[in-house]
């Protein structure tokens, strides 16, 4: 359904290290760095990078309590990596991993808010 998103930050050099460390796990890597922005993706794409942080310094501001992103993981171990890193990196805990049985029984999940305040997620759907 989309095709990129991206998202504002205060101070870009924080997030880069924070979504390096955070999105590892799952898979993905920094794509490029320019001076206002920096991009992530699988290895090796080509193109508009999936999902861009862009430096807006003051005037980012964090988004409402019920936005978030979810990023699909291949395993638990990636949804633990994700978390772990994460919270290692200046991310603050908003549900550690584990099967959250109020979506489904093979739902397993992990939260992060990030230093601006973006409340990430980190999912791998089992069979049930």
């Amino acid at each position: 359904m989309f095709d990129h998103i991206s998202i504002g930050v205060r101070d870009l050099d924080r997030a880069v290290v924070f979504y390096d460390a955070a999105l590892a796990p799952l898979g993905y890597t920094r794509l490029f760095t320019s001076r206002r922005a920096a991009g992530y993706g699988p290895p090796g794409f080509t193109g508009e990078a999936p999902f861009a942080i862009i430096a807006f310094q003051d005037e980012a501001t964090p988004p409402e309590r019920g936005q978030h992103l979810a990023w699909a993981a291949g395993s638990r171990e990636a949804v633990d990596g994700f978390w772990a890193a994460a919270v290692a990196a200046g991310g603050a805990d908003d549900g550690p991993p584990g099967v959250r049985l109020s979506y489904n029984p093979g739902y397993y999940a992990a939260f992060v808010i990030d230093p601006d305040g973006h409340r990430l997620e980190a999912v791998h759907h089992e069979p049930t």
